[in-house]
């Protein structure tokens, strides 16, 4: 599956550490705009359990997070609709850097700059294990998905498109 390499410390296995969250390392060659249908193929997993962070925004820029399934995107129509905003729309790269202190590409859902609210796709909480990036370009980690509702507050939406859409 995974090599046994350690990666380096980042903000978010700090985060998982200090609430003694088990997790994996899963570290692989990172390739530019390959995302996750790239870390699923090189780490012998479906697309569906690998989780992409997102970092979006309302109508007023406020800024949010969105973990959707690697096989899937986002409907911003329907995501805006069930958390009650007029409109929401993807950060451009550099601000979401700028709100998550992380590079895109390298963005996890934990260890975050700044608080902002965290949406999960439903369907990723049935899933028994997820992989989601650890903090870095080229670093994935496994646990449970409820680990997003426990650490996160991530509330559950239904807003996934498949990629054909």
């Amino acid at each position: 599956m995974a090599k046994k390499d350690h990666v380096s410390e980042t903000p978010a296995t700090h985060c998982l550490k200090a609430a003694k969250v088990v997790f994996t390392e899963h570290p692989y060659q990172y390739l530019p705009r390959g995302g996750a249908q790239h870390s699923a193929s090189v780490l012998g997993w479906d697309p569906y359990a690998v989780v992409k962070t997102l970092i979006m925004q309302d109508q007023d820029a406020k800024p949010l997070v969105v973990l959707m399934h690697g096989s899937r995107k986002v409907s911003t129509k329907n995501l805006a609709r069930q958390i009650g905003a007029k409109s929401v729309e993807p950060c451009a790269p550099e601000v979401a850097s700028r709100h998550s202190g992380y590079l895109v590409g390298g963005t996890s859902p934990f260890g975050l700059r700044r608080l902002m609210p965290v949406f999960i796709e439903s369907s990723i909480l049935e899933l028994p294990h997820i992989l989601i990036n650890g903090g870095r370009r080229g670093y994935l980690v496994g646990l449970e998905p409820q680990v997003c509702v426990r650490l996160l507050g991530a509330q559950p939406v239904q807003c996934a498109l498949s990629l054909a859409d």
